[in-house]
């Protein structure tokens, strides 16, 4: 391997979907002389294939899930309505309900991945009268009708 050798590899390394026309501008070379050393350093197994890099698939499709909070409600009983507008600042919380039953409050998030929505559980624990969070990661969505 020689010098241009060295360049065409570095080059494709970089950007593998390079035109053969790019990398002879940039190493010097006729089009014809870097298409039969790229030739060559594949058949040596120098150069083993191209690829694209892919997002994580978690960052391509997202992460839903579902957030149920239970407040202490021994003092004034009235957090869902105090915490909502804080809630409501939060990218990634789509919808956020007050419920019945034990769980105080619902919320729906869409984030685009795992590290995202530790934030989100991060801001709501910090809520001093949060007793309670559960978060519930959707795993397959069957059917959504909205």
């Amino acid at each position: 391997m020689d010098k241009f050798d060295k360049q065409i590899l570095n080059i494709l390394r970089v950007d593998a979907r390079r035109t053969v026309s790019e990398i002879a501008r940039d190493v010097s070379l006729s089009r014809s002389a870097v298409t039969a050393r790229i030739r060559k350093m594949e058949q040596d197994k120098i150069i083993l294939g191209y690829h694209a890099d892919i997002a994580e698939e978690e960052t391509v499709q997202g992460v839903t899930a579902y957030l149920a909070l239970k407040f202490d409600t021994s003092s004034n009983g009235h957090h869902c309505e105090s915490y909502a507008a804080d809630i409501y600042t939060l990218d990634g919380v789509k919808w956020c309900h007050a419920i019945s039953g034990e769980t105080d409050m619902m919320l729906y998030v869409e984030v685009p991945n795992m590290a995202r929505l530790n934030e989100i559980r991060e801001h709501i624990q910090a809520y001093p009268e949060l007793t309670h969070l559960i978060t519930h990661t959707v795993l397959t969505e069957f059917f959504n009708t909205k």
